[in-house]
């Protein structure tokens, strides 16, 4: 399940913020558009909430669409004041108005993570990475870099280029003989509160490094949005750092609105019928042949499209349940499962039992409000159209 915790009562010693205003010169209404099925702010949000190491996430911004969004995932919403919020304003002084207002409210507060929604691909393992590695160095804050092995040039005070982390007259070095060298990813920073407060700075002090292994992309352009959506598409960059897909040994599915599209066609006599996804199917297919999981459909639904379903993809099922925890019990006990080892996806209400219970839970894009909320890992299609065939094709580059 999902780490952070936004209620009041919850002790917030870290925070994570993440501005999301309205106004977007390059991109109009850019954070929300998608990436993978997700907008970019909810992607930000479910980062958040997955870090094992972030007690509660918040948006700050000053458009109405983007603040709902913000809690159709799980986010906490700060009203950023217009004078805030205008082209020229910097990132420092929206963070700053942001940490102020929630040490008012969680006078514990004494660590930031700020993310950046152009960076679509940040996880929650990822966050964890950088806070422990502030942590570890002692530092007074961190950020996320990408390794770059590039041989950089300037200019010198004739106007000629001159090499800056290599000499031109000498015998060119290899690229992996060059000292080590690193370009922000533009996607996490973490601080020190008190020392944020004191100097205003993102670099308030000594600095950490967290090398992130990421598609090196900032999205400003629609272009980096086909990009970044293309690489999505793909499953291997999942939302869900590779640690926790790798516990996965069970994969326990409900039915409607995760295989189908939460439709029913109904004829003259009264015979339902659905339609699923054969792109789903093979994806089931492969994940079952890899040998590597449990599969498993769990199912309210009584009709029996739900049986036929299953024996054509060759997986268990049980239908007609109605207490979804207790029959789970029951099958991982008599499997030598327990419920760390689950990677249950569902899409509504009645999901939410075994959403909570199991180690990893996921859900198509067009779950239910609830579930997007509860959540770990939003898949970029909706039931029926992708969801599992992304899921599955996570899974498989994660084993590989």
């Amino acid at each position: 399940m999902t780490h952070s915790d936004t209620s009041p009562a919850a002790l917030v010693k870290t925070a994570c913020i993440i501005l999301a205003r309205g106004g977007s010169k390059g991109v109009p209404r850019k954070n929300l558009r998608p990436v993978g099925g997700i907008s970019l702010v909810g992607r930000s949000v479910l980062a958040g909430k997955s870090a094992q190491g972030v007690d509660h996430v918040v948006v700050s911004t000053d458009d109405e669409e983007i603040a709902r969004e913000a809690r159709r995932y799980g986010g906490d919403v700060l009203w950023r004041p217009e004078e805030l919020a205008g082209d020229t304003a910097s990132s420092e002084v929206g963070w700053l108005h942001a940490y102020h207002a929630l040490k008012r409210k969680h006078p514990a507060l004494n660590r930031l993570v700020f993310l950046q929604c152009t960076s679509p691909f940040t996880t929650g393992a990822d966050i964890d990475g950088c806070l422990a590695e502030m942590a570890q160095k002692g530092a007074d804050c961190a950020l996320s870099v990408l390794p770059d092995h590039s041989f950089l040039w300037g200019y010198d005070a004739a106007g000629f280029g001159v090499g800056l982390n290599h000499n031109e007259r000498t015998q060119r070095k290899r690229r992996q003989d060059l000292p080590p060298s690193f370009r922000e990813s533009g996607a996490i920073y973490c601080v020190d509160a008190e020392a944020f407060a004191r100097t205003g700075q993102r670099f308030c002090g000594t600095v950490a490094l967290y090398p992130v292994d990421h598609p090196p992309v900032e999205i400003d352009t629609l272009a980096d949005f086909d990009l970044c959506s293309m690489i999505a598409n793909t499953g291997k960059q999942p939302m869900i750092g590779t640690a926790r897909l790798s516990a996965v040994k069970a994969l326990i599915m409900d039915f409607d609105g995760v295989h189908t599209d939460n439709k029913v066609i109904v004829d003259e006599t009264g015979r339902e019928s659905v339609v699923t996804s054969r792109g789903d199917g093979m994806g089931l297919s492969m994940l079952r042949t890899s040998g590597r999981y449990r599969l498993l459909i769990l199912s309210k639904e009584r009709n029996p499209v739900v049986l036929r379903r299953a024996e054509k993809l060759g997986i268990d099922v049980f239908h007609a349940v109605d207490d979804k925890v207790a029959a789970l019990d029951t099958w991982l006990s008599e499997n030598d499962l327990n419920w760390e080892d689950v990677l249950y996806v569902g899409n509504d209400v009645n999901d939410l039992g075994p959403i909570r219970k199991a180690g990893l839970s996921a859900g198509p894009s067009d779950s239910h409000p609830d579930v997007l909320r509860a959540i770990d890992w939003v898949l970029p299609h909706p039931g029926g159209n992708g969801a599992l065939r992304s899921l599955c094709d996570s899974l498989l580059a994660c084993k590989s």
